[in-house]
């Protein structure tokens, strides 16, 4: 994931990875001083009616390759930010489990937190190739890196959430009795300060997307945090739903259903925000993805409020479609940014809107 950050993101806007140039340079996008774009002029008056006539701007760039670099991530990186995610919420649900005295729903959260970010974990590394480069990555600390601040928080969060995930298993795997007692003594602590660093672990993911130059992440910057934040309460509350007796499971309906309203709530304002860079999010492969997501994430909060608490299988249902809208929001957002950084339509055009606001404001 380290290429991520080689998207440098400047005063006015992405700058070119390779070049270091400004990425909207005069050449790319719209029409010419002299009246003419893409070799063709600019009519005025025209048409038939006397209407001006004016062709269709073709954005294009150096060569026709694209003006930002794609990000060289593939499948491993969505399942990384939906299941750190998705640990992360469990953590959060397994602490109060713990403290409310629901043995339950505390060994169900604790064994989703604990094999979540072990997968999302096994993930990350195989993106970066090598485990050695996480570990180089532990020789700084720069507050400034999202990635550097992501890095030492998966670092403080998975030995926390694995070790309370392994006390659960303690009477189910043969261990020296002090072994045992020792797992037993330290679970609680472990589960609490995990639970302490889960919002980071839910949300830095987002952060992390939205300092690249990837249009659509980077318009989202605002948003994308609690969109992240709802989504993965969601899917978190939901899978506990599945796996935890509906007498249990009062906690993790309702971080369901609130986690379900932020996400919607947020992504509504992140896309009326996000300008030209929202059309990626409608169209082909990324625009079903995020309706599929929305239906399912609508649709499992409705059922979780209105027959979760009254049957088993409304409440299964009701968790695996929230757990099948978050699956859905991570992959939509993920390819919608892929598609955003091929078209320089989206670099080009929010870059001009913000020269041409400032030369407004002055």
């Amino acid at each position: 994931m380290t290429q991520g950050e080689s998207n440098a993101v400047g005063r006015d806007g992405p700058v070119d990875p390779i070049g270091g140039e400004r990425a909207a340079a005069p050449q790319f996008g719209s029409a010419r001083r002299d009246g003419r774009s893409g070799g063709k002029r600019r009519r005025k008056g025209g048409g038939r009616d006397g209407d001006p006539v004016v062709p269709d701007v073709e954005f294009t760039s150096y060569y026709g390759r694209p003006i930002v670099k794609a990000s060289p991530w593939e499948i491993d990186i969505p399942i990384y930010l939906f299941l750190g995610g998705l640990a992360g919420g469990s953590s959060l649900l397994a602490a109060g489990a713990d403290l409310t005295d629901r043995p339950t729903l505390r060994r169900a959260a604790r064994l989703s937190a604990a094999g979540g970010i072990t997968v999302s974990f096994a993930a990350l590394v195989h993106d970066l190739g090598r485990p050695s480069r996480f570990v180089n990555m532990l020789r700084v600390a720069k507050p400034t890196s999202p990635m550097s601040v992501g890095t030492w928080i998966l670092t403080a969060y998975g030995p926390l959430a694995g070790l309370a995930g392994a006390a659960e298993l303690r009477d189910f795997v043969p261990l020296p009795s002090f072994a045992r007692s020792l797992l037993g003594v330290l679970a609680r602590p472990a589960g609490l300060v995990a639970a302490l660093t889960a919002p980071a672990v839910a949300s830095y993911t987002a952060v992390l997307l939205s300092d690249t130059a990837t249009p659509s992440w980077h318009e989202a910057h605002r948003e994308l945090p609690f969109v992240f934040v709802g989504s993965a309460a969601g899917a978190s509350g939901g899978l506990a739903m599945i796996t935890t007796p509906v007498a249990q499971a009062g906690p993790a309906r309702r971080l369901a259903v609130t986690g379900a309203v932020l996400e919607l709530a947020a992504e509504h304002r992140m896309e009326a925000s996000m300008g030209v860079t929202a059309e990626p999010l409608h169209d082909g492969t990324p625009g079903r993805l995020m309706r599929a997501s929305k239906i399912l994430t609508a649709a499992g909060a409705v059922l979780t409020a209105v027959a979760g608490r009254r049957s088993r299988l409304a409440s299964a249902l009701g968790g695996a479609s929230l757990v099948g809208g978050s699956i859905c929001l991570r992959l939509g957002v993920f390819d919608a940014g892929q598609a955003s950084a091929r078209d320089p339509k989206y670099t080009v055009v929010p870059q001009r809107e913000r020269l041409e606001a400032r030369r407004a404001a002055r």
